[in-house]
């Protein structure tokens, strides 16, 4: 359950005036046509029911049924005694934010028939007020009925957006960290064995060369040979590595813009710019967390993907003119502080500015991007 409202509920749809006015109107019901002794009463059941509204919001589990009962109560007794039934609309809304699901529907559906039948109560003993406020009541009643099941439905729909963003997280750590373990089962099985010989046979060699010169050269002539049969292990097993090429992604990133109705524009050529799968797949993912960042965060309609090579850097480049980044969000964000770290270790750099929106700008050394599929062991 969320913290209390203070009154005035924090949801961006519903105007704090017309909120405000719902908190005054029974006071003037009260007012205008009783005695002192019956105005006397009703601001203190009023004031009695704002203090079980608050009470419901700051209570947990089982006590939360019981202020809900008590504003049911106070609903009905203010109907009856004043006919005010307008207070029912706090109880409506407060019922909408109930999460589990058996208690909503037994809240909801008690709440709907004791409102109706004191509405009907309400007839019989303020004919000529009901008469003359029957397209308000009328109002009244359809909020009651649309607004809890409304904001119930809302708010379980987010709480699964959330959960399935959580389990889309889980699932990337779990597919990271699978593969992880993959590539270190592969390099053990690949380099143990033979990284084990090469430090044997150079133990080897090293007593032999002044015992037996020719039987040395050759065991650093085998060292040299199991090193190159490593190296070609290696070389298959990087390129069997399940690598995001940058043009795949770049595909994607306009599908993902596309469908979030914001115009994409790419500047570059990426099938100019070579580089190895390691810097490749670090940059893509950069890149798909940049866009997400975008798309989620922004507000923009247009975002820009920038690739640019020169003499000393390759550089990513993402813009968009939305309504800027948060500076705490910036330096805090899990997923920008993924991005740093994976770009940090290439040795390369992120930058963030905001002007007319967001321009994230990746830097990596040429020295890191050059030479695809370098034959340098």
């Amino acid at each position: 359950m969320q913290t209390w409202y203070s009154i005035i509920p924090k949801s961006p749809w519903l105007s704090i005036y017309i909120w405000i006015i719902f908190c005054i109107m029974p006071f003037f019901f009260i007012v205008r046509a009783f005695s002192p002794l019956y105005v006397g009463l009703g601001i203190v059941l009023i004031l009695l029911y704002f203090l079980c509204h608050k009470f419901s919001f700051q209570s947990k589990s089982g006590l939360v049924y019981m202020w809900i009962s008590f504003q049911m109560v106070l609903n009905i007794v203010m109907t009856l005694l004043f006919g005010y039934i307008y207070l029912s609309l706090f109880t409506a809304l407060f019922i909408g934010n109930i999460r589990q699901t058996v208690g909503f529907y037994i809240m909801y559906g008690l709440h709907i028939g004791f409102t109706v039948l004191s509405i009907v109560a309400g007839y019989f003993i303020f004919l000529e007020l009901f008469l003359s406020q029957t397209p308000f009541i009328i109002i009244a009643v359809i909020g009651v009925v649309l607004l809890p099941f409304t904001l119930y439905t809302r708010n379980k729909q987010e709480n699964l957006e959330s959960e399935l963003e959580t389990a889309k997280d889980r699932i990337s750590e779990l597919i990271i960290h699978e593969e992880r373990q993959r590539i270190a089962r592969d390099l053990h099985d690949t380099l143990g064995q033979k990284l084990s010989m090469i430090g044997l046979k150079s133990d080897l060699a090293a007593r032999l060369v002044e015992k037996n010169p020719q039987q040395a050269i050759s065991e650093i002539k085998d060292i040299r040979q199991t090193a190159s049969i490593a190296l070609k292990e290696v070389r298959e097993l990087v390129a069997d590595m399940r690598a995001v090429r940058l043009e795949e992604e770049l595909f994607r990133v306009e599908q993902i813009l596309r469908a979030a109705e914001i115009e994409y524009e790419l500047i570059g050529d990426p099938q100019a710019i070579q580089m190895p799968v390691l810097a490749e797949n670090v940059i893509s993912m950069c890149l798909k967390e940049a866009v997400t960042n975008v798309v989620k965060h922004s507000h923009a309609s247009k975002c820009i993907v920038e690739l640019v090579r020169n003499e000393n850097v390759f550089m990513l480049v993402v813009k968009d003119n939305g309504v800027g980044y948060e500076e705490t969000f910036a330096l805090n964000g899990s997923g920008l502080k993924g991005m740093r770290e994976r770009i940090e270790f290439l040795n390369g750099s992120v930058d963030i500015k905001k002007a007319q929106g967001t321009e994230l700008m990746i830097c990596i050394p040429v020295t890191i991007t050059h030479q695809k599929g370098s034959e340098e062991v």
